[in-house]
């Protein structure tokens, strides 16, 4: 994957509005959030709706949907503090817990396929990690004073050290998903493990609130996103695995330290400041940062209302480009697990979709067609205009004697062995959507007759019709037609756009109407100036069995009149 995504390629839309988006690992499906508490999965390739899911208990809106190891799974939070997780494939709810607080954001751990742990940051409570099995909650620590002071997380849920209000803070597992990072409002991030939910490390960023934390799909880089409008990365020094190890080998070193400095000092060789990202020039709020799959780019979102812009930098801190959408407030976005694709929510509840601008190259089409970049002279060669050039010999490279595997398929670079599942789901299955009850009741006691031959079955609308064994198969003008057999054959094979399938006819368009009151006019002027004709030839003709010579179109003379 190389570059950047340059213009919007494609928009969705769905009823009702969606709010937030997530790729599963392969980035072949999208999961949307919407506005109703239902959760809709796009077919990234068809960019069709391959499966919703929805549950009358839940009409809440949607604030975060996120995807299991495996893709089986998916979890949503909602406004009314609940949290569902639903199975896939089959489409059915497969447990639902309520918060006491509103969760604003949900992450599965990515320790296992199908792990049953997430992480939850609720709006004024401090993150905690859920067991959807059970229920069990564990608060986790968001100052170190909390250990100092002996204080309970889970006693005080709203509360802070002192009492003070806790405010929204950031968090995301590590890539093995044993250690969680979480920023506070000091503008701190904390090394917390996941298991017992004690503080190993300690960063200082900046001196305002961390508001993002987002790893890089590798676990080398991390992101953080504060209120003074900077985003900055930091390298992560701890080993991708066993990194608990690390940590404990790290606080031996630290013996003659305690509290404190010798968090401080155990963060310093956790992660080092690598590069910040800011809009110099308007200063703008960032929403919704991310890595690109391959951690070379970093994006964000403006919170700006009544504008659509997303911010492209390197991982060397120069700014790339800015997508200028519509004038529309972004709410979410995402970039594409494979592609250069980033997938941005607006606040009408449409989702773009932005890729690269691609230019046509004809050399791929035709290969003896080549591409310059300017005017070139061009130098005749001495057999070109020749009747009979000498033939050119090609010599090619390729051994046409090796033998080619098509049996063996290679792997996506883009992912290691560790990252292979088998219980891995890409694609949804087709389900036709089956007829409504009453069609079936319809074509149940309706059964489609046999279609006779088209003289037979004029024919049959008539009630004195010829025998068919006559030689002479006409329908005479005495016969009357039968209107009721002539209905139920209307009603059989001409759509009446109540829900009845057409078998024979379609309904004629609007266009087909207006042509034929178009035909039925000129018929009818037609007729009127046939009849008019053959009253005056029948005047003509009455005129002259009585004597009396009147020109056609001329006014009587008055010797005619006299006569």
């Amino acid at each position: 994957m190389k570059g950047f995504p340059e213009v919007i390629e494609e928009f969705l839309e769905h009823e009702p509005t969606m709010k937030c988006v997530a790729f599963n690992r392969r980035g072949t499906l999208l999961a949307a959030g919407c506005n109703d508490g239902s959760c809709v999965i796009w077919d990234f390739e068809t960019r069709g709706i391959a499966k919703e899911l929805r549950d009358e208990e839940c009409s809440s809106p949607i604030t975060s949907v996120c995807w299991s190891r495996s893709g089986n799974r998916i979890l949503v939070s909602a406004v009314d503090k609940s949290l569902t997780m639903w199975d896939v494939m089959s489409g059915t709810r497969i447990t639902r817990i309520f918060l006491i607080q509103t969760p604003l954001q949900v992450s599965f751990c990515p320790g296992s396929s199908n792990s049953s742990l997430c992480l939850v940051c609720p709006v004024s409570c401090t993150p905690m990690i859920v067991d959807l099995n059970n229920g069990n909650t564990t608060l986790l620590k968001i100052s170190v004073l909390e250990k100092s002071n002996g204080l309970n997380p889970a006693a005080s849920r709203n509360k802070g050290p002192g009492g003070t209000p806790v405010t929204p803070a950031a968090a995301c597992f590590n890539k093995t998903g044993n250690l969680v990072y979480v920023g506070n409002s000091k503008g701190k991030i904390l090394v917390i493990d996941g298991k017992d939910g004690e503080v190993r490390a300690m960063v200082r960023v900046s001196d305002s609130i961390v508001k993002n934390v987002v790893f890089s799909r590798n676990g080398r880089y991390l992101l953080t996103n504060s209120y003074e409008r900077i985003i900055r990365i930091y390298e992560n020094l701890l080993p991708l695995k066993n990194e608990i190890r690390a940590l404990d080998e790290l606080d031996e070193n630290q013996k003659d330290l305690d509290g404190i400095e010798k968090l401080n000092a155990v963060g310093s060789k956790c992660l080092t400041l690598v590069r910040e990202f800011k809009d110099s020039v308007r200063k703008v709020h960032l929403k919704a940062p991310c890595f690109s799959a391959n951690g070379e780019w970093v994006v964000g979102g403006s919170a700006n209302k009544s504008e659509h812009k997303i911010y492209i930098w390197n991982r060397d801190g120069q700014l790339a480009r800015i997508l200028k959408g519509p004038k529309e407030s972004l709410l979410d976005l995402a970039w594409h697990p494979v592609r250069p694709v980033i997938v941005s929510v607006s606040v009408t509840g449409v989702v773009y979709i932005w890729a690269k601008h691609y230019t046509e190259y004809w050399s791929a089409l035709y290969p003896d067609f080549t591409e310059i970049d300017k005017n070139e002279v061009l130098v005749e060669e001495e057999d070109e205009f020749d009747l009979n050039p000498r033939p050119k010999v090609n010599v090619s490279d390729v051994d046409e004697d090796e033998e080619v595997d098509i049996l063996t398929v290679e792997k996506d670079t883009t992912f290691s062995d560790s990252d292979m599942s088998q219980e891995e789901l890409c694609y949804l299955p087709v389900t036709p959507i089956p007829d409504p009850p009453e069609l079936l009741l319809i074509q149940e006691q309706v059964q489609e007759p046999q279609v006779p031959e088209p003289q037979i079955m004029l024919l049959e609308y008539y009630s004195n019709p010829v025998d068919n064994n006559n030689s002479g198969s006409f329908i005479p003008e005495s016969a009357e037609p039968n209107v009721e057999l002539m209905n139920q054959a209307l009603t059989l094979y001409i759509d009446d756009g109540e829900g009845t399938r057409g078998k024979r006819m379609r309904k004629p368009s609007q266009k087909m109407l207006e042509l034929q009151e178009q035909q039925a006019k000129k018929a009818s002027k037609s007729k009127k100036k046939l009849l008019n004709e053959e009253n005056n030839d029948d005047a003509n003709a009455n005129a002259d069995a009585e004597g009396t010579h009147i020109k056609r179109g001329r006014k009587p003379s008055k010797k005619d009149k006299d006569l």
